[in-house]
């Protein structure tokens, strides 16, 4: 049940939903790799319970999450990776334009996901680029240079697309 959670999680936030995907397999190889001695035991299925639940229960707050910051579930996933390839690049960039920025890659994203057929079509998938690389540089993010950011938002707003399209 938590696997299929999660699965459905990652469909709109790619980068929260790996990290409880990578969470959980933690979790199974460790309660996998357990001592032969331990197999039966009580506590340690107990131990291992109370860790999927918990873990369960930072998926809900996870996914109600986007509520405090004003912003809607889906907007969340752009603000998580905005803030994600912060972190991973080393650099900062001030909140309140984060969760403006958010909202403005999703309505790039929403502009295109009215095309049915735009994982067939380059065009429309060029367009989404060429459209998100304008804005990022309106809003000076990220403020490096560096390919990978851009790649990376790529993936999560065609994740995004998919999810809608079904």
């Amino acid at each position: 049940m938590l696997s299929k959670a999660i699965g459905e999680f990652t469909k709109t936030n790619k980068v929260k939903g790996i990290d409880f995907s990578k969470k959980m397999n933690m979790l199974v190889e460790k309660y996998n790799e357990r001592d032969e001695r331990d197999v039966l035991r009580s506590e340690v299925i107990n131990t291992f319970s109370d860790e999927i639940i918990n873990l369960y229960n930072d998926l809900r707050e996870e996914m109600t999450s986007f509520e405090e910051l004003g912003i809607d579930f889906e907007e969340k996933a752009f603000y998580d990776i905005l803030i994600s390839l912060a972190n991973k690049y080393d650099f900062t960039y001030p909140e309140d334009k984060l969760l403006s920025l958010s909202k403005e890659v999703k309505k790039i994203v929403d502009d295109k996901a009215k095309y049915t057929d735009w994982n067939k079509r380059a065009d429309i998938k060029a367009e989404l680029q060429f459209d998100l690389i304008i804005l990022l540089d309106k809003w000076g993010y990220p403020p490096i240079d560096r390919d990978e950011v851009y790649k990376e938002i790529f993936e999560q707003a065609e994740n995004f697309k998919r999810k809608m399209n079904r």
